[in-house]
């Protein structure tokens, strides 16, 4: 894609050699497109999707009923994602500074994105969570997903993703690498990030897969382009090893599906103050909604985590308005759940905490006893 090609607006189908992809939007939705790759725009100069109109915004949105998406509008990011070649004309047409984002699960894709984020390093169990490192171990020079992934692959006799040059690998603006595969196997591998405490499959590794997305390749931020390395434009199946890698560290669903994560243990003394006894229908209904915020700890992107935190903060607003949470309880609930969720992020959180909570204390929710 750093390669050259142009898409002609008469015909987006008909690709020739031209001018470098980077500097062309819509030529590489159309491009990812033509891969079967459904796309959906990400903000300007930006790697996360578009905001959400007003009315997708609101915290008692129902995004299975959405009419934004049934009228092909780009609210509520990958799920938007779309192939339908006149709609991205109308899209990137219209908006040429917009992002390309490619929704990974519906494309049949599970993308190893690797970091090079300088951090301190994380407890020995948690860079190969599932593979013990000893403490005779000399750690002296491993500082990065490139070095964790490189040893996982060492252990099992196989070539880091990092170093696989028989599939497109696109170098990120900081350094990294995403190394795309196709999920031939059709598995519904879950998507990961290395750095948090649930799912992961080395530190500064993350998975994107079912439920998330990845920025194409060419797309352009202030920080730089997503370059693709080399000459490999598609992407090669899933290696077997990974698959069983990713399979021993949690990325399939369990055979009844995936359930929400605990509630964090301070949110649930919070609610169980307020409702005064365990099991009551206040205590269920917030630690459902608290649930659905901690699990984007899951996704690193495209989790809807603004939507689903908001969601929570409305329902905690009608809480407190029926007397059955304080304020206080609510907000401290609500911003834990956040941190787990998103660590670093407690301004934005609190913002849009704040905001839902308020508007949940005009829409009281009294709630009888055991339910």
């Amino acid at each position: 894609m750093a390669a050259e090609l142009r898409v002609s607006r008469s015909d987006p189908r008909q690709f020739t050699r031209a001018a470098p992809i980077a500097s062309q939007p819509l030529t590489t939705a159309w491009w990812c497109a033509r891969q079967g790759w459904p796309v959906h725009p990400l903000a300007p100069g930006r790697k996360t999707p578009v905001g959400n109109c007003g009315a997708c915004r609101r915290p008692d949105h129902d995004r299975a009923g959405c009419d934004c998406l049934r009228a092909g509008r780009w609210c509520h990011g990958f799920h938007a994602a779309t192939l339908d070649f006149e709609r991205i004309g109308q899209w990137w047409g219209n908006r040429p500074e917009l992002g390309v984002g490619v929704a990974t699960g519906s494309a049949g894709l599970v993308v190893i994105d690797i970091d090079a984020h300088a951090r301190e390093l994380p407890d020995r169990d948690r860079l190969l969570p599932g593979v013990g490192i000893s403490a005779a171990v000399d750690l002296t020079g491993l500082a990065n997903g490139f070095h964790t992934l490189g040893v996982l692959a060492a252990l099992r006799g196989a070539t880091s993703p990092a170093d696989d040059t028989s599939t497109l690998r696109v170098r990120t603006p900081s350094g990294g690498l995403h190394v795309w595969y196709r999920n031939d196997g059709g598995h519904p591998w879950q998507c990961s990030t290395g750095s948090g405490h649930g799912r992961a499959l080395a530190w500064q590794v993350d998975v994107r897969a079912h439920g998330g997305y990845i920025v194409a390749p060419g797309t352009v931020t202030p920080a730089g382009v997503y370059q693709p390395l080399g000459t490999v434009r598609t992407p090669a199946p899933l290696p077997a090893w990974l698959a069983r890698e990713l399979q021993r560290t949690g990325h399939l669903p369990s055979a009844s599906g995936p359930g929400p994560r605990p509630v964090p243990p301070r949110a649930r003394q919070a609610v169980l103050a307020a409702s005064g006894r365990p099991g009551t229908s206040a205590e269920r209904l917030l630690a459902g909604v608290l649930a659905e915020v901690t699990a984007c700890a899951a996704v690193p992107e495209g989790a809807a985590f603004s939507e689903k935190l908001n969601r929570a903060a409305y329902t905690a607003g009608g809480l407190v308005a029926a007397g059955r949470l304080t304020e206080d309880e609510a907000v401290r609930a609500l911003r834990e759940a956040a941190e787990r969720a998103r660590p670093g992020q407690q301004r934005r959180s609190l913002a849009v905490i704040r905001g839902s909570l308020s508007a949940g204390r005009a829409r009281p929710l009294p709630l009888g006893g055991r339910a």
